[in-house]
This record gives C-alpha cells, sequence and structure tokens, in this order.
C-alpha cells in the first residue's frame, strides 16, 4: 500500500504499533536501542514512544528494559471475546484433554505466527509459558505447520520470508528447502507433528479445522516422551475427532 498517497494515513500510530509488536515471546523485555532496531526507528524516537507508552500503563520498566504491562492486554481482548469459536472449542478441549491428559489447544494464523485462542492444560507443569493470547512462530509449531501448509504457495512463501527460521533446538528444522518439503507433506496427509523442535522434551501433533474447504484454524495435543509411540493409534484419531466435532459446532461439515 502506498501510504503516502493517503491523506487519511497517521505514520505516528504505524509506529506506535511497530513499538508495541518488538515485544515478543522470545524477547518480552526489550532496552531502548532494541526497540528501536525492531521497529526500524532513531534510538531518540523510540524512547519517546516507550516512555509515552509506559506513562498510559501498556509498558512498564525497570529503568533499563522496557516490557508489556497487564494493560496491554485490553488492545486484543474485545476481539477474544467477541470471536465465538474458542467458546465452541472449549468443551471439546476439556474433553480430549481429559481423555488424553495431555494439553489440548486451538490456535489461528496471524501473519507469521501463530496465535492460542483457547487451551486447556493437563494436570501437569510444562515449561513453555502458554495462554491464551500467546504466539508463537507459525513455521516452528505443528498448528501453525498445518495453518501454513493450507494457504495459497505465493502467500505461505512470503510468511517463510518473513519468518526468521532458525534453530531452537538440535531436532529443529531449520532449513528453508527442509521446511517447505515438511509443509508440502503436511498438506498432503492431513496433520503435522513437530518433535521437540521448539523446545527439548516437548512434541505436538496438529489436524485443521475448516470451514467448507477453507482451513481456519488448527487444534492440538502437546505430548511428552511417554506418549509417542501412541501417537497413531490412540492421540490422532482421538484428535481428528475433537477438531470435527468444533468444525459441527462452528456450523462446519468435514470435509469426505
Amino acid at each position: 500500500m502506498d501510504v503516502d498517497s493517503n491523506g487519511w494515513y497517521v505514520k505516528s500510530v504505524e509506529k506506535t504499533f511497530a513499538v508495541l509488536a518488538a515485544f515478543t515471546v522470545e524477547a518480552p523485555a526489550k532496552t531502548v536501542s532494541e526497540v528501536a532496531t525492531a521497529a526500524d526507528l532513531s534510538r531518540a524516537a523510540a524512547r519517546r514512544f516507550l516512555l509515552t507508552l509506559a506513562e498510559l500503563g501498556y509498558l512498564s520498566s525497570d529503568g533499563v528494559r522496557f516490557q508489556l504491562a497487564p494493560r496491554s492486554l485490553n488492545i486484543g481482548s474485545a476481539f477474544l471475546s467477541n470471536l465465538t469459536l474458542p467458546a465452541i472449542a472449549e468443551p471439546h478441549l476439556k474433553s480430549l484433554s481429559s481423555d488424553l491428559q495431555e494439553t489440548a489447544s486451538v490456535c489461528i494464523l496471524d501473519g507469521e505466527h501463530v496465535v492460542y485462542v483457547a487451551r486447556v492444560t493437563a494436570p501437569r507443569l510444562v515449561s513453555v509459558a502458554v495462554h491464551v493470547g500467546t504466539r508463537f512462530p507459525a513455521w516452528a509449531t505443528s498448528m501453525g505447520r498445518v495453518l501454513l501448509s493450507h494457504l495459497d504457495p505465493a502467500d505461505m512463501e512470503s510468511r517463510l520470508d518473513r519468518s526468521e527460521i532458525r534453530r531452537y533446538t538440535a531436532n529443529t528444522v531449520a532449513d528453508r528447502r527442509a521446511l517447505t518439503e515438511e509443509l508440502a507433506g503436511v498438506r498432503a496427509r492431513g496433520w503435522a507433528v513437530v518433535r521437540e523442535e521448539y523446545e527439548e522434551g516437548l512434541s505436538g501433533v496438529a489436524v485443521p479445522i475448516r470451514r467448507g474447504n477453507q482451513v481456519v484454524a488448527a487444534a492440538n495435543v502437546s505430548l511428552h516422551q511417554h506418549r509417542r509411540a501412541s501417537l497413531d493409534d490412540v492421540v490422532l484419531p482421538r484428535l481428528v475427532q475433537a477438531a470435527e466435532a468444533i468444525a459441527a459446532d462452528y456450523g462446519i461439515r468435514p470435509l469426505s
């Protein structure tokens, strides 16, 4: 979009959201210089934006680093409260989590990230701190790979181009060609599994949630080491069943 030709376009709003978007799951606290680099601003401009957002209560600071404050949740809470999918998915996720004694989630795609919109945790500790609204790089997660694989190829490649593809563990598929081949495989078989690629000791399997011919979300079960053997005969069939039930309640018929 040629924003310069739009008299209504407010650059300061763009810069404000660029500053907010600089804070990520991987780097939740940043210095002025780090935010300036991430938001493509001068250090002086970044400092003014950060101090203003802190004064308004959207950021907090220890004097050196800034991070999102609880008030920043207000920005997305109205969207989440009006999104019917989480409310529809929750009872199915509770049943799935209870049956498998594992954590079950639903995500949607937002740019190069997945965003958790529903989640039911298993009665055990998981080292990754995840809650509704948490964002992760789509390419590195099972739900993200399901969602990316069902995009138009040009759209998928564009999102991968904008992603920071790097190695998180020794198992991470961080090679672009190998990742593209994996996404093609995910689309062909209809599900994705990520084995200790984002965090050691934790794997996940995901399947699509459809509306007609469109994949609108993905459902996932987080797996620990002892559940790998039951993936094909227990976990995956039950996950598919839950995804189809969510789809049916969401006004969708699963594809034959």
